[in-house]
């Protein structure tokens, strides 16, 4: 059963935080007294020792020198950014846009031989039209307030696609019926997404299995998830994508996806199920 995908980051926040704790109790300092040298709301110390809040670069060093631990500054605040960097809330990433972040996700698939991906919700970028991302990013972009280089970002994203046809990289992809049914955009903009992947089902780098509604579950509808390699997940939930490294979630997100994949259909019968979905549309 895969645990929760924020697990990992959570687990070394509070780690951090326990660290944060030797330091201050090892220079016989309550919290008021550290506050009260770190200048802070005793509330903010208790928050950092609990891992509530996420220590920023200032707030170790001054921890650090509140607790004549100077020496160990760069170590923890390298910590804290690896912690950082495992949990990264959508409107952050894409305060300036979303384009970075497509860039960003290109260099990973660039770096990846095989990506598992299983998708609940949309189609995955490197599968998308440009009519496609162009209507699902302007709802992100509306939804998060953030600012609009869909136009950019788009290019971006159907950029990812080259490695569909570059060789050396391999997708294999599972996607509930559910995505071919979510009308994103206009209908014709769906009918084009749909027709792409029937257009792309062949390809020797892809695998596209469909999980029907009448399957029989033995793994239910998860968050959207990217396994690269053996070695990293990508996890999209609504508020952050979040990225597993540690050896026993891998494991999970891998013995899930092998889950889904039995209950997919494939070749003619997942071409039926798009097929379908097309002329749904009308």
């Amino acid at each position: 059963m895969p645990v929760s995908p924020s697990s990992s980051a959570q687990a070394a926040r509070q780690a951090l935080a326990v660290r944060l704790q030797h330091l201050r109790k090892d220079a016989g300092l309550t919290g008021r007294e550290l506050s009260a040298r770190c200048g802070w709301h005793p509330a903010k110390t208790t928050r950092l020792q609990k891992g509530e809040i996420a220590a920023s670069d200032a707030d170790i060093r001054a921890w650090c020198a509140a607790t004549d631990s100077d020496d160990q500054a760069p170590d923890l605040i390298a910590t804290a950014r690896a912690v950082d960097s495992m949990y990264q809330e959508w409107r952050r990433l894409h305060r300036n846009g979303m384009r970075k972040a497509q860039e960003d996700w290109t260099d990973r698939h660039r770096q990846a031989r095989v990506c598992r991906t299983y998708v609940s919700n949309v189609v995955p970028g490197y599968l998308q039209t440009p009519a496609y991302a162009t209507a699902l990013m302007h709802s992100i972009t509306a939804f998060q307030g953030t600012p609009d280089d869909v136009t950019e970002a788009v290019a971006a994203r159907v950029a990812r696609s080259r490695f569909l046809y570059e060789g050396g990289h391999r997708f294999v992809v599972l996607m509930e019926e559910s995505v071919l049914r979510t009308r994103i955009g206009n209908a014709d903009a769906m009918a084009g997404q749909l027709r792409h992947l029937l257009n792309v089902q062949p390809l020797a780098s892809v695998s596209l299995g469909i999980i029907p509604f009448t399957a029989q579950r033995t793994i239910w509808p998860l968050e959207a998830f990217y396994l690269f390699d053996d070695h990293q997940a990508a996890v999209e939930t609504l508020t952050a994508e979040i990225h597993v490294s540690q050896p026993r979630e891998l494991a999970d997100y891998a013995a899930a996806f092998a889950g889904l994949a039995k209950m997919a259909v494939y070749g003619d019968k997942a071409r039926a199920l798009i097929t379908a979905a097309v002329d749904a549309l009308g």
